[in-house]
């Protein structure tokens, strides 16, 4: 039974973040880039869910971050299918890239911590347990990301880790903006700091210090949008990760076994009990604020 559908611009909103006349703009743009058609083009089954429903589904596991045992249930396919369809859906919903972007527009870079449980790439940090530093990059005028770096514990400065994470290499010959924690990196403009003999700031540095305030507040802004979806503000865990490849999949590196992924049956056990549990509790809350 599917208990969340596009047919009802209630569950639009609340599951997506978008206002319904924006989520039927975004269902137009992925069917014109080929949402309609099955799976790799292949003659096969139909799709169980309409494309509306499958933008939907890719959404909504975007923004609340569900398991795939959670989500499935909710629109009423399966697992295994929920997966194939974040997979073929979700390219079609970014953006098209820019082939040549003016080494003259300004960047706004600034970092935010990401929790993770991978402690190979997070450390203990005042915000979170185990949080990643991830610099972000956007463009001063359309706001719109334009690099990121790769992710460093959460315990680095970002002067540190703007070079070490690569973000630095990516936006070489672009003005960069920052606050005053990026100090030791001459490329990026940062405002005025007060004087160490504690004289003020002269009237002009105060003004400009004012003004790369209202500019450098946009990338603030661009992270809380990111914040908006949970797979960025909630703790993940990490990947799976197998020793042998699948032999069906050539490509796959990842598996759910408890054997592959070296945790005890028992435990492997109740993290499937404690997920079947979890999407039951959501199926009930879900069924009986369904709208009549």
């Amino acid at each position: 039974m599917q208990l969340i559908s596009a047919s009802s611009p209630e569950w639009i909103l609340p599951f997506t973040g978008l206002r319904p006349a924006w989520f039927r703009k975004l269902v137009r743009v992925v069917a014109s880039r080929g949402g309609e058609e099955i799976a790799d083009g292949r003659p096969g089954r139909q799709w169980a869910l309409g494309l509306a429903d499958r933008v939907l589904l890719v959404a909504t596991y975007w923004r609340t971050n569900l398991r795939m045992r959670q989500i499935g249930p909710l629109f009423g396919v399966s697992h295994s299918a929920a997966h194939r369809l974040i997979d073929t859906i979700g390219p079609l919903l970014a953006l098209a890239p820019v082939r040549r972007r003016r080494a003259d527009r300004i960047a706004i870079v600034d970092g935010t911590l990401i929790p993770a449980r991978d402690h190979r790439v997070a450390a203990p940090s005042k915000n979170y347990r185990y949080p990643t530093n991830l610099q972000v990059a956007i463009d001063a005028d359309t706001r719109l990301v334009i690099a990121t770096g790769d992710p460093r514990p959460g315990n680095r400065n970002d002067c540190t880790v703007y070079h070490d994470s690569g973000i630095a290499k990516k936006l070489t010959g672009r003005p960069v903006m920052a606050d005053g924690g990026y100090q030791g990196n001459p490329d990026v403009i940062m405002p005025y700091r007060k004087r160490r003999d504690g004289q003020p700031l002269k009237t002009w540095q105060e003004d400009l210090n004012v003004t790369h305030r209202k500019i450098r507040a946009r990338v603030e802004h661009a992270l809380a949008r990111m914040k908006l979806s949970a797979s960025c503000a909630t703790t993940v865990a990490p990947p799976a990760r197998s020793a042998t490849p699948h032999p069906a999949s050539p490509t796959c590196t990842t598996s759910s076994s408890p054997a592959d992924r070296h945790v005890p049956p028992q435990q492997h056990t109740r993290s499937v009990t404690r997920h079947r549990l979890a999407t039951e509790e959501l199926i009930d809350a879900v069924g009986s604020a369904v709208p009549t």
